[in-house]
């Protein structure tokens, strides 16, 4: 995955509270054995009406959104279901990260692991940036080094898990967390060979 240092963009508000996983990406596209695909199916029951037409309304139809990088939404983002699925549509749509007031744990750790940033600040800042966000010309830059976040007419910080954030600034998937011990593991798999019973 790809480092983060400083991310600046577009915001979407969706300011709804308690959004799960099946309404992120509903179980019937759950069936792709890649991890990417799943962004035109993002919000599919909010995004689509029952003729499986385009919803006008809706943030992310908007053409003032399309290039949305932050979503901004409501306390308990990604509960329900633990399927890794949520956060990568919501990647594959083009958000690098996802400001709230709360996320459920794992949802905000499948973020973590596939390098999308989840910043959690408070329900008045949240709900402060989602009218900014109101306006599409209003960029926002989250700084995951200073740990902040600002805007026209906003600043806020932000606190992360020092681990969490080690991997987000190098971005480390757990692959490559494995991979850090390598040397480690050659040696393991070498001494291991040495002293496995001779089959001949």
């Amino acid at each position: 995955m790809e480092p983060i240092s400083v991310i600046t963009g577009q915001m979407a508000p969706m300011p709804r509270a308690n959004v799960d996983t099946d309404a992120i990406i509903p179980k019937q596209f759950l069936k792709r054995v890649e991890r990417s695909g799943f962004g035109p199916f993002l919000f599919y029951e909010w995004a689509y009406d029952e003729e499986g037409e385009l919803i006008p309304d809706f943030i992310l139809n908007q053409a003032d959104y399309a290039a949305a990088e932050v979503l901004v939404s409501g306390p308990n983002f990604g509960s329900g279901s633990s399927r890794e699925h949520a956060p990568w549509s919501i990647e594959d749509r083009g958000f690098k990260a996802i400001i709230a007031p709360s996320f459920a744990d794992i949802f905000y750790n499948n973020c973590i692991n596939i390098g999308l940033l989840p910043v959690v600040l408070t329900d008045d800042e949240v709900a402060k940036l989602s009218e900014i966000a109101n306006d599409p010309d209003n960029l926002v830059t989250i700084d995951l080094e200073a740990q902040k976040v600002t805007t026209i007419g906003f600043e806020a910080g932000f606190a992360i898990e020092p681990f969490a954030k080690h991997r987000l600034a190098n971005g480390l998937d757990n692959i490559a967390l494995t991979l850090e011990h390598r040397e480690a593991i050659d040696g393991f798999e070498q001494m291991r060979a040495e002293h496995k019973p001779s089959l001949g």
